[in-house]
């Protein structure tokens, strides 16, 4: 990416160049924020999170990505909803292991919010590459099965992501049942594990 950033300020491409230095930030924050924030992320999440923003900001939209491969965007967007329906299993999952928090809930319902937070973000996205193509002329949103609006792109975002939402939101809710060990228990018991004075231990 800094060799990216040399050959865009070169060819003076300048709104390339404010995506690339903001996703280079984004993607060492981690380091930076290291000191100060009293939370420490699993290494696994946070891999695959940097690992998203590259394929997501970087690969599709400076190398075009989403232009070369018809699959990309709907591969990431099924990813998106898969790393979302995570996080929020987690949030959930957590407030309801931790003993200061009177928060009892049900595998059901930690299923439920599980799929409606990735969904609700994903929606949130889509919001943003519209306003980005309506307000900087970016084309966020890109012509798909020959309608130039953007629509049929955005319905199959939203669509590929509740599928990654789903999947998640159902192993999750079959662990819960089954209390087998599972990816998500893992990374939820590191960070309680790594969190100790947020769980009063």
């Amino acid at each position: 990416m800094a060799a990216e950033l040399v050959l865009l300020v070169v060819e003076r491409q300048w709104m390339h160049v404010f995506l690339v230095v903001g996703i280079m930030v984004v993607m060492l924050s981690p380091v930076f924020l290291r000191a100060r924030l009293p939370i420490k992320i699993p290494y696994e999440v946070q891999i695959v999170a940097i690992a998203f923003v590259f394929a997501t900001l970087f690969l599709g939209e400076i190398r075009d990505y989403y232009e070369r491969f018809w699959w990309w965007d709907l591969a990431l967007h099924g990813t998106a909803g898969l790393l979302l329906g995570i996080l929020g299993f987690m949030i959930v999952y957590i407030l309801n292991e931790n003993e200061h928090v009177d928060l009892h809930m049900r595998p059901s319902f930690l299923a439920l919010f599980a799929f409606c937070f990735s969904q609700a973000l994903g929606a949130v996205w889509e919001i943003f590459e519209f306003a980005m193509d309506q307000f900087l002329g970016l084309t966020m949103q890109k012509p798909m099965l020959g309608d130039p609006s953007g629509l049929t792109d955005t319905m199959w975002d939203l669509q590929v992501n509740a599928v990654g939402a789903a999947v998640i939101s159902v192993a999750g809710w079959r662990y819960l049942k089954r209390a087998r060990t599972s990816l998500i228990n893992r990374w939820s018991r590191r960070f309680i594990d790594r969190n100790g004075k947020l769980f009063g231990d």
